[in-house]
């Protein structure tokens, strides 16, 4: 596991601060998780803009994974709902 040194400015400091005090979880926890949320996000913007630029220039089978991509994102959306 690798370490990582950031500084942080006040505001952002205070929100991850209130974010671990409700979470009941310490700062560097809710940290890494805000990480890996953004990077997850992210990554699936990145597929979603080839995604547009594949379907853009022809590719056969992008109608089909942008369904399928479309319905995954509605699930996840029905999952941070409940």
């Amino acid at each position: 596991m690798s370490r990582l040194n950031l500084t942080l400015d006040a505001d952002t400091s205070l929100r991850l601060n209130r974010y671990a005090r409700s979470g009941g979880k310490p700062r560097a926890a809710i940290a890494r998780e805000l990480l890996r949320e953004g990077l997850a996000r992210r990554e699936a913007q990145e597929r979603a803009k080839k995604l547009a630029a594949d379907y853009a220039a022809g590719r056969g089978d992008a109608r089909a994974v942008l369904k399928d991509l479309e319905g995954a994102q509605i699930d996840l959306l029905d999952d941070d709902e409940g």
